[in-house]
């Protein structure tokens, strides 16, 4: 499989990717407006980073409690389900007078919500296409990221000028109501992949096979750490630029959109491994040159660039599909994303602290200094991982 066109003659895939764009859409509408709204009443740095991202600090309870379910759960029911209460969620954020604790534990509640989520949405995608069409529909499902950002940040922001941060928030639970719409009546009804039921005892024992492995711990490094620090500059973009958030978040989507679209139809396969540190290093390296606390053109420029290097994600989660059995994989996906939600969150919070203490262009340069750091000590173990490249054709 090579083609886009022929991923959208796979049946499902449609409607996966509309559910998956409307999801994405509105997490950035509600985002932006969100940060915004906590920034205006708080003025604090870190709590406009910790409402845009710390639901996230919730997967790391779901992905120790809740992950056995992505593989026990019919997708479609779970799909549809995660984005009502998504939607749900987001409306009530948007009540006057809500206090920031109350917003902020809204948030986590969505994150805890969200930490199966990944997994069933990329188990889904495994099972609807062929073996090798994983990375293509991957890379597509990525871009749609990038271009719902674009348009989510674009509008967000143009929303924003207009009215308020509250009316943008029920514009984004709209949006997720969609989502939720779409995974009801565009997808099939599936049987789960997996026995049993879900339960903590198997959401560990799960997690213990998955970590055991040396070459999948060194994967779900790479694919949590570096990134998740660079989401911490991203975190920054409000309190370096209140006016210009939006167009920043606008050309770190370009930057991805980009990444994966060279990844996933560019990129030949016998380049993968040898180019993943490379450009997971790229997602940093520009950002050493906000030290200069650049103008806002050079920063957008440096933010579209370095984003590029989240194709670097893109190529480690391959591998860890590739490196995963299949009644396993959608809890593998899930501790992937819960894992990089996790770090996304740490990242942001980390940022937020140092940022309290440094001018946002300075803690940008600290938070990339120490992607770098991480970076460069996973290029060994990660150039030594063995990959077997028959695993997932032949698990098929």
């Amino acid at each position: 499989m090579r083609t886009y066109r022929e991923l959208f003659a796979t049946p499902e895939f449609p409607a996966l990717f509309a559910t998956v764009s409307a999801q994405v859409a509105a997490g950035t509408v509600s985002g932006i407006a969100l940060a915004t709204l906590v920034y205006g009443a708080t003025g604090s740095a870190l709590l406009s980073a910790l409402s845009m991202f710390g639901s996230s600090f919730a997967q790391v309870i779901g992905a120790l409690t809740l992950l056995s379910a992505a593989d026990r759960l019919p997708a479609r029911t779970a799909l549809a389900g995660l984005a009502a209460f998504t939607g749900l969620t987001t409306a009530l954020m948007a009540a006057p007078g809500l206090p920031v604790a109350a917003v902020l534990a809204v948030v986590l509640a969505q994150g805890l919500a969200a930490s199966v989520g990944g997994g069933v949405r990329y188990g889904l995608l495994a099972e609807i296409l062929p073996a090798d069409g994983y990375l293509l529909g991957r890379s597509l499902l990525n871009m749609s990221v990038g271009a719902m950002q674009i348009a989510g940040f674009a509008a967000g922001g143009a929303l924003l000028a207009a009215t308020s941060p509250s009316a943008v928030l029920l514009i984004g639970a709209a949006l997720s109501l969609v989502g939720a719409l779409t995974a009801r009546f565009g997808l099939s009804r599936r049987p789960p992949r997996a026995t049993g039921r879900a339960s903590v005892r198997a959401t560990w024992a799960g997690n213990r096979r998955l970590l055991s492995d040396p070459a999948r711990r060194a994967v779900y490094i790479g694919l949590w750490v570096p990134n998740g620090l660079i989401v911490g500059c991203e975190a920054l973009f409000v309190p370096f630029s209140p006016a210009a958030a939006g167009a920043l978040f606008v050309a770190a989507a370009l930057g991805m959109l980009a990444g994966d679209a060279f990844a996933g139809r560019v990129l030949p396969r016998r380049w993968r491994r040898p180019l993943t540190t490379p450009v997971q290093l790229l997602l940093a390296v520009p950002y050493l040159l906000f030290a200069a606390t650049p103008a806002l053109p050079v920063a957008l420029l440096l933010v579209a660039v370095a984003s590029v290097g989240y194709c670097g994600s893109l190529l480690l989660q391959d591998r860890l599909v590739e490196l995963t059995p299949d009644d396993l994989r959608g809890q593998s996906l899930g501790l992937h994303s819960a894992g990089m939600f996790t770090m996304q969150a740490t990242g942001a919070t980390v940022a937020g602290v140092v940022a309290q203490y440094l001018s946002p262009a300075h803690a940008m340069v600290a938070m990339a200094c120490a992607s770098i750091a991480v970076s460069a000590a996973l290029a060994r173990p990660l150039r030594r991982t063995p990959v077997p490249a028959l695993t997932l054709a032949s698990s098929g």
